[in-house]
């Protein structure tokens, strides 16, 4: 593909910016937008308002170059990519599986805000991770605005990154690329081949869709069985990391290491884009949402039963510090994080501080050092953060993260 072209990011988050960032160091001239005011300053100062390793070098680079400029509004591009959350209705529920509900109002926004500068010869690619159907419900959208759908070409590009990575993976992974039709697929295959490495892998939009949350889901499968485990193993008094050490021993069992729950815009959402889809036929997938997200509760009820024993033998309540908050190590992303939801739920209840080195406040909890931590009658390990790992755990410690085993 010609690397002589414009693109308009649509979204400037944990994968818009990155994305924008690097398609700007590769020579295509790049509009990106975000609702988020202090976003847009922050990034065309050079800074970024996200944690990331190396996304700084790449976006100080692509703004000094004036490759990548950060802005409210859409603007003409060769190519629209639409990188936009797509969360929960929180105030809906499927009545079939009772199960949270897809919200794609912000790609139907994405879509309707860039519809007035799309034109014959365009290619608009949806990467957000979206319910099966979301490429073609984009695609109409842009009929209804007026687009002449013959004359451009849509598709869909999941990312399949993990945060901490994703500069390099970016770059190194297999992508999945499908379109409304084969013209569409063809054009969106060229164009992610003009920067990946890895395999760029063709085939439609509804199952580019699919082959997204299949992943997303596996995981959240296997996970859902580790943390399982972890909850019989302490009923039967195993030490679970020793247990799950021991079966892995076998050539052809891999069991993942258990945690406080599943966390993040990924894993902890996009399987129930299935069940909400499959009316009642996904119940591997809906069984193991529920029990990662079960784990959280598990854990809240565990740390207030130590509480009590605490209260019980010192005559006073203890001080509780919850170690780490975001939903996985070494990130300040707080999306659908478990331990965000354990540290809120247990605040309601005890006396509470909370230590997240990777952000600088949240709402709701109060956030101390990790040495006014230490201070702490009972310090709760909910995220395996490298900074804890070096830490002397006391005799009330609570690990759920794995880091002293």
């Amino acid at each position: 593909m010609e690397i002589n072209k414009t693109v308009c990011v649509v979204g400037l988050g944990y994968i818009g910016l990155p994305t924008a960032a690097l398609l700007a160091n590769r020579g295509f001239k790049v509009h990106g937008v975000d609702v988020d005011k202090h976003a847009v300053d922050t990034i065309n100062e050079g800074k970024i308002h996200i944690v990331e390793p190396d996304l700084d070098t790449f976006v100080n680079s692509a703004v000094n170059s004036g490759m990548l400029t950060a802005h409210l509004e859409p603007a003409p591009a060769d190519i629209f990519l639409v990188a936009v959350p797509t969360p929960f209705h929180h105030d809906q529920l499927n009545p079939i599986t009772n199960s949270p509900v897809p919200n794609v109002d912000y790609v139907v926004k994405a879509t309707q805000a860039i519809a007035p500068h799309v034109k014959p010869g365009n290619l608009v690619l949806l990467e957000s991770t979206s319910p099966v159907g979301t490429t073609q419900m984009m695609a109409d959208e842009l009929e209804k605005a007026g687009v002449d759908l013959s004359q451009i070409h849509v598709a869909h590009s999941p990312e399949r990154v993990l945060p901490g990575h994703i500069m390099r993976e970016l770059i190194e992974n297999d992508r999945v690329v499908g379109g409304i039709n084969q013209a569409s697929t063809d054009a969106a295959a060229d164009f992610y081949r003009s920067f990946v490495q890895g395999e760029v892998l063709e085939t439609t939009a509804k199952t580019a869709e699919m082959a997204k949350l299949t992943e997303n889901a596996f995981r959240d499968v296997n996970i859902a069985f580790a943390n399982e485990l972890s909850m019989l193993s302490d009923d039967m008094d195993i030490d679970v990391y020793e247990l799950i050490s021991l079966a892995n021993h076998h050539p052809r069992v891999n069991i993942l290491q258990p945690g406080c729950g599943v966390g993040g815009h990924c894993i902890s959402v996009d399987p129930w884009f299935i069940v909400n889809s499959a009316n009642g036929k996904a119940k591997m997938v809906e069984q193991a949402r529920r029990t990662n997200d079960y784990k959280s509760d598990w854990v809240i009820e565990k740390v207030k039963n130590a509480a009590l024993q605490f209260e019980n033998q010192h005559g006073k309540q203890p001080k509780v510090a919850c170690m780490g908050l975001a939903f996985k190590p070494d990130i300040d992303d707080l999306r659908e994080s478990p331990a965000l939801r354990i540290a809120i739920a247990l605040s309601k209840e005890l006396n509470v501080v909370a230590v997240e080195p990777n952000v600088e406040k949240v709402q709701n909890l109060t956030l101390v050092s990790e040495t006014e931590a230490d201070q702490a009658d009972i310090l709760v390990y909910l995220v395996a953060h490298k900074q804890f790992k070096t830490h002397s755990p006391n005799e009330h410690a609570l690990d759920f993260a794995g880091l002293f085993k």
